[in-house]
């Protein structure tokens, strides 16, 4: 499954724009598709995050430094496998012998789990990023469903699916389950809502083009 800009900026919590700089200065390239439109994996969508919980609590060249020299220590996976941490002066990546120092700089660490990582959190500028697992209170992200595409809570319907489905008209939120036994008014709002935000990502991304 592969995720297109505008989601993995919902995903992720980074902005279309940071996402942007960061393809273009190689510090995450999309493994599915680099350019045109770039498409990024369940995992770049992962490491993303990661990035940007990091970035709250150091700068962005520091991450920048870990990340290039993770190839140095023989850390080769794509960087979502990494449990990364920082005190803000260093990062530090979490290996089978401990701590290791990306930057040699020493100093406690504050370590990010992937549990972490899932969770709600807010930028560097403050800007709520949603829970990954659960983007909304009835929609779920899990890899081994649909590729980890968001869908309705305990089914593997797409949200947008239901979203698009829903014209105000033939098909309502009140009117939805006639169509989708499972998927309640409450998921279907939900589902709404979520494609709102993704698709006011994409009107960011065609003004930040124009």
């Amino acid at each position: 499954m592969s995720f297109p800009v505008e989601l993995t900026s919902v995903l992720s919590g980074a902005s279309i724009s940071q996402l942007h700089r960061w393809r273009s200065t190689g510090l995450l390239v999309p493994e599915v598709r680099p350019f045109r439109p770039p498409l990024y994996s369940f995992r770049d969508v992962v490491a993303l995050r990661s990035v940007v919980r990091l970035r709250k609590h150091t700068s962005l060249q520091k991450i920048r430094q870990a990340l290039y020299a993770l190839p140095e220590f023989d850390l080769t996976d794509h960087p979502s496998q990494y449990q990364l941490a920082t005190d803000g002066a260093s990062v530090a990546v979490w290996t089978d012998d401990g701590f290791l120092d990306l930057i040699k700089n020493k100093g406690a660490t504050e370590l990010f789990t992937l549990a972490d990582i899932y969770r709600p959190f807010q930028t560097r500028g403050g800007t709520p990023v949603a829970d990954f697992r659960k983007p909304r209170p009835h929609l779920q992200v899990d890899a081994g469903r649909q590729g980890g595409w968001p869908t309705i809570e305990g089914t593997r319907i797409t949200y947008d699916t239901v979203a698009w489905a829903i014209d105000g008209d033939s098909v309502t939120v009140e009117n939805v389950s006639r169509f989708y036994p499972k998927v309640t008014p409450a998921a279907a709002m939900d589902a709404v809502s979520f494609a709102q935000d993704v698709d006011s990502r994409r009107q960011n991304r065609q003004q930040v083009a124009a």
